[in-house]
């Protein structure tokens, strides 16, 4: 019988292992800690690759249902200096469900289809854990924060950036990268925000500047997502005061950081129909990995958090997913070569993709910006 596989989070990368296991007839369990798939929002748009994203959806099985999430248009593009002058303003001339290139989805409805690809049953909900301690000979016990427990024969940590798998592996922690975001949402843009509907376009907006900039992207029903970055200390998102005052504070920040910039581009700030949302930004170190140890690994964040400034943490992550459960189906009853064989590729590649995330984050918010990233779209970068 094969080996029981205990996945720790429900995620992309950890469902799409738990799919591809399912394909090969490998049993799986999935502990999640959020209480039901509706817990809460689950980000915005992602751009799904041909090389990584899309090639995992195909090891699921998922192909066809994932054309049926593409966003038509979603792959324009646009790059502004804080002025407002357009440098490059790039149609997506792909059908709707076309999936050449890097064809964007909606985030839930991406997890929704995984989800729903599932068996019932396959992921226990509000699963929280504590904790994880090894029982030797590649068994491990997970207790949970409701006092149970239960006990491994693989184990595989799909947990996020604060792992409570990766201590078994490595001693490798998360580090602030120097930049933070404020995450904001301009709902019915075209008729409600027109002027910022403009600027952002059918696709994704970069409007950049040396250690500032508005990264926004346009979702179904004429939702505008927007990340405003800047590069502070860490503690600087801690002391605004964005629960009890918003509007006053990124008014504020508006005025003290984004000086001289367009309108239409600071209203994705201060125009906001949420409150903003601070969000440090964490990575790993560049070449993060461990000695195999038995019955345990990781997959995602949780192996190679990476800042998002590649677009390939969501990518890989599902890649990661499928390639632990195509090594797994092709050992079957020799769970350690299975290990060895995913984590000697898996180092490599997700390395080459941090490097390229913290090399893009001096791209994008260095003392030439937006100029690197215009070289780099128009195909004359190094």
């Amino acid at each position: 019988m094969p080996t029981h596989v205990t996945i720790i989070g429900a995620g992309l990368g950890g469902l799409v292992l738990a799919r591809v296991l399912a394909v090969h007839g490998i049993p799986a369990t999935i502990y999640e800690a959020e209480p039901s798939a509706a817990a809460r929002t689950q980000g915005g748009m992602l751009d799904i690759h041909e090389d990584s994203g899309q090639l995992a959806l195909e090891a699921a099985g998922l192909t066809a249902p994932f054309r049926g999430l593409v966003l038509a248009g979603g792959q324009a593009t646009r790059v502004l200096t804080a002025d407002g002058t357009v440098l490059l303003d790039e149609d997506d001339d792909a059908a709707e469900g076309d999936t050449a290139g890097r064809p964007e989805v909606p985030r839930a409805d991406l997890r929704r289809m995984l989800l729903d690809s599932l068996e019932p049953g396959t992921i226990r909900w509000g699963r929280k854990v504590r904790e994880v301690r090894s029982l030797g000979g590649g068994r491990h016990e997970v207790r949970f924060a409701d006092g149970a427990t239960i006990t491994t024969d693989l184990l595989v940590g799909a947990d996020g950036a604060w792992s409570r798998v990766r201590p078994l592996l490595s001693d490798a922690v998360p580090a602030y990268v120097g930049i933070s975001f404020l995450e904001t949402y301009l709902h019915d843009a075209d008729t409600r925000h027109p002027a910022g509907a403009r600027a952002v376009g059918g696709g994704s907006l970069f409007a950049l500047a040396p250690g500032r900039g508005v990264l926004a992207h346009r979702e179904s029903d004429a939702t505008l997502h927007t990340y405003v970055a800047l590069a502070k200390p860490r503690d600087w998102l801690d002391e605004l005061d964005l629960a009890d005052d918003p509007v006053a504070t990124t008014t504020r920040i508006a005025h003290e950081e984004f000086e001289g910039w367009a309108p239409e581009l600071t209203s994705l700030l201060t125009d906001s129909d949420t409150a903003p949302v601070p969000r440090h930004i964490h990575a790993l170190p560049v070449g993060h990995r461990w000695d195999r140890v038995p019955g345990v690994t990781l997959l995602g964040d949780a192996a190679h958090l990476m800042s998002p400034f590649a677009g390939e943490g969501a990518n890989l992550a599902m890649f990661d997913g499928a390639e632990l459960g195509r090594a797994l189906a092709a050992h079957p009853g020799d769970v350690e070569a299975a290990l060895a064989d995913y984590e000697r590729a898996l180092f490599p590649r997700s390395a080459g993709s941090a490097a390229e995330s913290a090399g893009n984050q001096g791209l994008l918010f260095g003392d030439d910006a937006p100029r690197p990233l215009l070289a780099m779209m128009s195909g004359h970068g190094d």
